[in-house]
């Protein structure tokens, strides 16, 4: 990072609600966890009495079959935001320009600027119209957080392969990728994968995720990585999650039939972002966006306050969550 640059820095506002009492739409995460998942985090917990083997060769295989890429193309990081993190500090230096997405998560502007590099802002989706060559970094989210919709597969295949014959890295962040059922980009020629297991698998305080990359692209980032930078329970409860494939199928298709319930009751009430996410993103209009937010957390519910989002200045974002959870969070949308 560049000093001066972090001087200058700040933090970004997220979602997530730490009061146990208060039912948290504001952070995507999934309700359920796969089975077993605490049998294979005590079964760690004992053996973390030992450093890890810094090449965690069966999360790397795990998250390589769950990607469809190489298990050599798998760098382990603890979340995606860290994924997020390397890529940028491997592929910028102070002065240089990083298209980046609007609105879109705060944390690739914040990454960026803290190397000394200026973030270029373009609508997420005029984004794969760019000229890569103009940028020493692209950014792409799919889907997109705060909007939800995911970027056509063909084209994004597309842009990836203008970045790299522009010489330009590709970061694609895919954390709410495994929500639907799109191909990822792993494995790709120039690009730089950042995946999660924050929002899937309902583990956000695991810290587990993974950077996937090819080439030169994948030996910086393998080189640039901490030594033991993930910590023994999140690799193997990490891997136990990835080769899940049953969870990941019933979360898809429950969290897609519940995000159509929500959006047809609250299509009359609020302008709707489409989504292949596991959120929406409400358009207040002429409600006071205040009042909706102290109005919900009145009855015991956040919401996500989209304002924080560059551009949005009229916007909540709810999570979908289960349908008790999603008839709740109606009532007091109802209400206010």
């Amino acid at each position: 990072m560049e000093p001066d640059a972090v001087r200058r820095g700040e933090r970004v506002h997220h979602g997530g609600e730490p009061d146990p009492d208060v039912l948290d739409f504001s952070a995507n995460v999934n309700t359920r966890m796969p089975d077993g998942v605490d049998a294979v985090y005590r079964d760690a917990l004992e053996r973390s009495r030992r450093y890890p083997d810094d090449e965690y060769p069966d999360f790397r295989a795990a998250a390589a079959e769950y990607a469809g890429c190489d298990p050599e193309q798998i760098v382990p990081t603890p979340g995606g935001l860290a994924a997020i993190r390397l890529a940028i500090e491997v592929s910028l230096e102070a002065g240089d320009q990083a298209l980046v997405p609007a609105p879109s998560f705060a944390e690739y502007a914040r990454e960026v600027r803290l190397q000394g590099a200026e973030p270029e802002f373009v609508a997420h989706d005029r984004l794969l119209g760019a000229d890569p060559a103009e940028y020493d970094l692209a950014i792409a989210c799919t889907p997109n957080n705060p909007t939800g919709d995911a970027y056509d597969p063909d084209a994004l295949r597309a842009f990836a392969d203008d970045c790299a014959a522009a010489g330009t890295p590709l970061l694609v962040d895919e954390a709410f990728l495994g929500f639907t059922d799109r191909p990822s980009l792993a494995g790709r020629e120039g690009a730089i994968v950042a995946r999660s297991l924050t929002k899937l698998f309902g583990l956000p305080g695991l810290r587990a995720g993974f950077a996937v990359a090819t080439g030169e692209r994948r030996d910086d980032l393998a080189t640039a990585r901490r030594a033991w930078n993930l910590g023994t329970p999140a690799a193997a409860v990490g891997a136990h999650c990835l080769r899940d494939g049953g969870f990941v199928a019933e979360t898809r298709e429950r969290v897609a039939a519940e995000r159509e319930r929500l959006r047809e009751e609250l299509a009359g009430e609020f302008d709707l972002h489409a989504s292949d996410a596991p959120f929406l993103l409400l358009d207040c209009g002429d409600r006071n966006v205040d009042a909706v937010l102290d109005r919900a957390r009145e009855e015991g519910v956040a919401l996500r306050d989209a304002r924080t989002f560059r551009g949005l200045d009229s916007h909540v974002r709810v999570a979908v969550k289960d349908r008790d959870a999603n008839d709740r969070l109606l009532e007091v949308l109802a209400d206010g």
